[in-house]
């Protein structure tokens, strides 16, 4: 319903998808996602949209409110509770699956580390006479050198990352 309203209201204004997008400050596709369903704005977008649209939020979630009553403003404030809390749902699956990328990173570091640390850089004894050998221990070598500079920076992003993306 909500996604009906919101084309149906940015049409009978004459914008666009682009224009709308412009006034409420967003990417056109956002606008076409709430369009399709296939996202809702949050009660401060919500908010936003209907200055935009130059329409009472009633009228976006499918109520055509002539006088603001009290059953009114309850059953709006319900609607808005729902749209906040699925929309606070999403902010925690993606929190969550970004702490994890980060304990991912910070485990993938020492291994790695110690994967190189036992090898023991092999690559310096190879015949480099042999074309296929030279190659590989090239691209082995150059892997060592830049997982050494970049292991520690990424280490500490990570670190920070698992502290700064737990609840």
């Amino acid at each position: 319903m909500l996604s009906e309203n919101i084309k149906r209201i940015r049409k009978e204004k004459g914008l666009s998808q682009e224009e709308l997008a412009g006034k409420v400050y967003v990417v056109r596709q956002t606008i076409s996602k709430w369009e399709q369903g296939l996202s809702v704005p949050d009660s401060e977008m919500l908010i936003a949209i209907s200055k935009a649209l130059e329409t009472p939020v009633s009228s976006l979630l499918g109520e055509n409110m002539i006088k603001a009553e009290v059953d009114d403003l309850d059953i709006l404030a319900k609607k808005l509770e729902v749209i906040n809390f699925m929309l606070s749902e999403e902010k925690e699956k993606k929190r969550k699956r970004i702490h994890g990328l980060f304990i991912i990173l910070a485990l993938m570091i020492p291994v790695i580390f110690l994967v190189l640390l036992f090898l023991n850089s092999p690559y310096l004894n190879w015949d480099y006479g042999n074309p296929e050998s030279a190659v590989l221990g090239t691209a082995y070598h150059s892997f060592e050198w830049a997982f050494a500079r970049i292991a520690p920076i990424a280490m500490i992003l990570a670190v920070i990352g698992i502290i700064r993306t737990r609840k």
